[in-house]
């Protein structure tokens, strides 16, 4: 999967976005401007040790990441969006799209692709969701879909001596 961050504002929102990217084998791409720099120590710091694990790619605009990318299928998260993203079916090298979180995804671009849009549901009284959490809740529906291609179903205990606390034993 390819997680595509249109003109990103937040450090911590990329950097948190760049771990889940990392942890389940996702492409992060970021379409400039960038809100920040790629050196920000909030930007590796909300990303932790994973930077190694994942792949990034920064873009001039979208125009040239859809030139690079011509034949992908793009799915964009608004939340003007017809339908949710749990009704759509996601492919292994689909793209999927995020704007700035303070004004989302440009209007005329939406109205260019409006058959490719999704939203995630909640109240009409909110306004959206945090960045980083669109994408997990969206890239997680897309991978599930795919039954988590290359991603381990099950975790192990460590059997380490912090494991055994005693507020355990009231559980």
């Amino acid at each position: 999967m390819h997680i595509v961050l249109y003109q990103p504002e937040i450090p911590q929102n990329t950097g948190n976005i760049a771990r889940t990217c990392a942890a389940t084998g996702s492409i992060l791409h970021l379409i400039e401007p960038l809100g920040f720099e790629l050196s920000d120590k909030y930007l590796k710091r909300a990303g932790l040790d994973y930077w190694h694990l994942m792949e990034l790619h920064v873009h001039v605009s979208f125009e040239e990441l859809m030139k690079e990318y011509p034949n992908a299928v793009y799915h964009f998260a608004t939340t003007k969006a017809p339908r949710g993203y749990h009704e759509v079916q996601y492919g292994p090298d689909d793209f999927l799209v995020f704007g700035p979180e303070t004004r989302g995804l440009p209007e005329p671009l939406l109205e260019r692709v409006y058959e490719r849009c999704i939203r995630i549901p909640m109240r009409q009284q909110a306004r959206s969701l945090n960045l980083s959490n669109s994408v997990a809740v969206v890239l997680y529906e897309a991978l599930r879909q795919q039954d988590f291609p290359g991603l381990s179903a099950q975790g192990a205990l460590t059997g380490r001596e912090e494991d055994t606390a005693p507020w355990m034993d009231y559980v």
